[in-house]
C-alpha cells in the first residue's frame, strides 16, 4: 500500500511542472494562480480506474484548512475528458483557494446511460458507481493531501453529475458539508438540514416530480433552490461570459455560507 501511495504522490509532482494556467477571473481581493494536474487513481476493489483532474492554487504559501471540492461532470457517452469540460468554473475555484478534484467518471467500456424506463430505476447503478468513485477519490485524498479541511467538503455536480451528489449526500451525509447540484433532474434532493443543499436549475428543463423540495420543504429544512436564465446543455465551458458571471456569483455566495 505505501508503495502504491508513492507512486502517487510521485505522480503528482512529475505531473505538477506542466500545465500551468493563471485564472483570468477575479472577483475576491485574494486570488492565484491555478495549476491543473491529471492523475490516474486505481481502486482495487472494484478493478476500476479513475481519472482525477486536480485545480489547485499555485502558490508558495500554505494555505491553512483549504477546502476541497469534488466536482462531478454531466453525461458525456462515455467519450472521455468531461471531466476538464467546466474549467471555467474549476478553475475559477482554485484560483479563490480551493482545491478541486474533477472526476471522469465515465470510461469507454462502461455501459452507455439509460434512457428509457423508470430513469430513477435504470440510471441507479451509473448513480452508484459514481458516489463510489467519490468515496473512493475522497478516501484516498484523506492519505494524500491530510492536511486538506475535510470536515467542510462540498460536491458539485452538473445534471447526471448532480445526481450522483444527490445520491452522495443521501448515503454519506456524515461526510459532506454542503452539495450544490447544477439542473440534476432525476435523483431526489435528500430533505435534510445537513448537509447543506443547493440547486441551480436552468430555464429550459423541469426536474422529474420528487426531485425538488416544496417550498415548505426549503422552509423547514434551509435547502435552496435557484432558478437561472441558463439553458441546461450551458452549464459547463459552452456558458456564456454572462452566464459565467451568473454561475460564479450563486456556487460564491453558497460557498461562503
Amino acid at each position: 500500500m505505501n508503495k502504491i501511495y508513492f507512486q502517487i504522490l510521485l505522480s503528482l509532482f512529475l505531473i505538477s511542472c506542466s500545465n500551468i494556467k493563471k485564472s483570468t477571473v477575479q472577483t475576491s481581493n485574494k486570488t492565484y494562480d491555478v495549476q491543473l494536474d491529471s492523475l490516474e487513481l486505481f481502486d482495487q476493489s472494484r478493478n476500476r480506474k479513475i481519472p482525477v483532474a486536480l485545480y489547485h492554487p499555485k502558490s508558495d504559501t500554505k494555505i491553512n484548512n483549504q477546502q476541497l471540492i469534488i466536482f462531478s461532470h454531466g453525461y458525456g457517452e462515455n467519450k472521455g475528458g468531461d471531466n476538464k469540460i467546466y474549467s471555467y468554473l474549476t478553475e475559477h475555484l482554485a484560483s479563490q483557494g480551493y482545491f478541486v478534484i474533477s472526476i471522469q467518471h465515465e470510461l469507454p467500456t462502461d455501459d452507455l446511460l439509460p434512457m428509457e424506463g423508470d430513469l430513477k430505476v435504470t440510471r441507479r447503478p451509473n448513480w452508484e458507481r459514481g458516489t463510489e468513485n467519490i468515496l473512493y477519490v475522497l478516501n484516498e485524498f484523506k492519505t494524500i493531501k491530510p492536511e486538506l479541511d475535510f470536515k467542510h467538503l462540498t460536491l458539485i455536480g452538473h445534471s447526471n453529475g448532480g445526481d450522483m451528489t444527490a445520491l452522495f449526500a443521501t448515503k454519506y451525509p456524515k461526510l459532506v458539508y454542503k452539495i450544490i447540484t447544477m439542473d440534476n433532474r432525476r435523483m431526489p434532493l435528500p430533505r435534510v438540514k445537513h448537509p447543506k443543499i443547493y440547486t441551480l436549475r436552468s430555464k429550459n428543463y423541469a426536474a422529474d416530480e420528487g426531485v425538488l423540495p416544496t417550498e415548505q420543504e426549503q422552509k423547514k429544512y434551509g435547502m435552496t433552490v435557484q432558478f437561472t436564465p441558463i439553458n441546461h446543455s450551458d452549464m459547463d465551458n459552452d456558458a456564456t461570459t454572462e452566464e459565467r458571471k451568473i454561475l460564479f456569483n450563486h456556487i460564491e455566495k453558497y460557498l461562503s455560507k
